[in-house]
């Protein structure tokens, strides 16, 4: 009987061993692919509230004068909104597709669908457009906003530039091809 216990401990170790090198592997390509379309698709989302709506943010709790300590932000880059974007951004990776590169065989993940109110065509050669892609970049894009969703807030509240290389090249170090672009004060 001990002799069947310890071979049951061992098949669940190596079986959850296997699981994590298997299904746990990350896809670079993926990832990054995953990471840059998350913020695309929250930038895109910001553009799309009026600037001028804003929200109440601070505490509503009375101070011993009877004020309260609020101060007014716009709604578009409030943690509120972050938060309820980040809740369904991921579902717009069905609108994206792989794309290699025919020189270097270099793949990224574009936007094949227009956006409301895009009228524009998109270049569409050399796109793999498929379920199954579209269903792993969603659960790539699900990983960082759960990952990093601190990071997102932070960076898309205090308006940063260069969103892209700070969360998906320096904070979550998905993109090794991303580089920091100077601002021009800086230049």
């Amino acid at each position: 009987m001990a002799m069947w216990k310890l071979t049951a401990i061992q098949v669940v170790i190596l079986g959850s061993l296997f699981l994590q090198n298997v299904c746990g592997r990350r896809d670079p390509e993926m990832a990054c692919g995953a990471c840059k379309a998350l913020v695309d698709e929250i930038d895109y989302a910001i553009k799309q509230v009026d600037p001028r709506e804003m929200i109440d943010v601070g505490s509503f709790r009375v101070l011993p004068d009877g004020s309260q300590k609020q101060t007014k932000v716009p709604y578009a880059t409030s943690e509120v909104h972050l938060m309820e974007v980040l809740e369904t951004v991921c579902e717009k990776m069905k609108d994206y597709a792989l794309s290699t590169d025919p020189a270097n065989q270099r793949k990224t993940y574009i936007r094949f669908n227009n956006r409301e109110g895009e009228n524009e065509p998109k270049e569409l050669s050399h796109i793999s457009i498929s379920a199954e892609v579209s269903s792993r970049l969603r659960h790539a894009c699900e990983e960082v906003a759960d990952d990093h969703e601190e990071e997102i807030i932070h960076l898309f509240t205090n308006k940063q530039n260069n969103i892209h290389y700070k969360l998906c090249g320096h904070h979550a170090e998905l993109c090794h091809d991303l580089v920091e672009v100077p601002l021009r004060d800086e230049l």
